[in-house]
């Protein structure tokens, strides 16, 4: 057998997923609807190895970030590998080197497209060991990804993904392609971690009520983006984000992603919304990072912004 290399992208979401029903698993407390930043990408390659342990490493390029995983991502990493081998009955060790495009573990969704990308060259490779009638279904991988990082079981699919339980599926929406931006304010390793992040929310103060207005913000999300109703979506994007948020810093003890890079990246972007009636679909994840989507026909609109932020901060953006 020869090594298997596949990728899979990051994904934005605009209804969010913030708390779970179980840790284990990853069941959600409500749906959430994300977007795919095919651009932020995660590589993994999987190469059978003798012995009887899996490994990690680094994925070395000129083309990738610098990677670093923790002793507990590795493990959390190589766990889901090991829950994937048992689920075809594969017996083999491999080692997994994986990668990113753009930066980890600070807002930007690297653990949903690594989970994607792991589980999608496990599934290449176990095809060709011991083929499943459902090993190439899209559901079903979907599944087994989010039991590794919930968020990931939306990676599989593009432009727009729902999921609500155990799965993600795709959605059909008028806007097909975006320009996308992401404001890199903050780009070192967060100290509260999304997956910690997700248990402190049930002890905020907001928590209760948090799931009825997820479920109606994305019921309204999805009637005003198959209106092509521009800002009332730039509206519910905005509540939704800032409600997460509000959630982290009512918790006890309470927490902060944003800074005041953040704060800055806001107020004017705003400002600029009042300004010319139009603009982006603004969210933030769970980090300080600001993400920006333009429509196609925004695109001289978007270039100015990007000029005017990369003086101040670094800027990512799809082409």
């Amino acid at each position: 057998m020869t090594s298997i290399l596949a990728s899979a992208p990051s994904n934005i979401a605009l209804i969010k997923y913030m708390g779970k029903i179980q840790t284990q698993g990853n069941l959600p407390t409500n749906a959430s609807l994300s977007y795919t930043l095919d651009h932020l990408r995660t590589f993994v390659r999987l190469t059978p190895q003798v012995g009887s342990q899996d490994t990690w490493s680094a994925l070395d390029g000129d083309e990738y970030e610098p990677m670093r995983l923790s002793d507990k991502g590795r493990e959390r990493f190589l766990a889901h590998l090991k829950m994937l081998k048992t689920k075809w009955g594969v017996e083999q060790s491999f080692m997994v080197e994986s990668a990113n495009n753009f930066p980890s573990d600070c807002g930007l969704a690297s653990s949903a497209s690594s989970f994607a990308a792991l589980t999608m060259a496990a599934a290449q490779m176990f095809q060709q060991i011991n083929p499943q009638p459902w090993g190439a279904d899209l559901k079903q991988l979907s599944s087994l990804s989010r039991q590794g990082s919930g968020s990931s079981c939306r990676s599989l699919y593009t432009p727009w993904a729902l999921w609500a339980q155990e799965y993600a599926e795709p959605l059909e929406f008028p806007y097909k392609k975006f320009h996308h931006q992401v404001i890199i304010v903050e780009d070192s390793k967060k100290e509260v971690s999304s997956s910690e992040a997700h248990k402190l929310v049930a002890q905020s103060s907001l928590f209760p009520g948090r799931i009825e207005r997820a479920e109606k913000r994305l019921q309204e999300l999805t009637a005003s983006m198959k209106s092509q109703d521009w800002k009332k979506s730039f509206e519910i994007v905005w509540a939704e984000f800032w409600d997460m948020h509000a959630l982290f810093a009512t918790c006890a003890p309470p927490f902060m992603y944003m800074t005041a890079g953040s704060q800055k990246v806001l107020e004017e972007i705003l400002q600029f919304w009042k300004q010319q009636g139009d603009g982006p679909l603004v969210t933030m994840d769970a980090g300080a990072n600001v993400h920006f989507l333009w429509r196609e026909d925004q695109k001289e609109m978007a270039q100015a912004q990007e000029n005017h932020w990369q003086q101040l901060f670094r800027v990512i953006s799809s082409t």
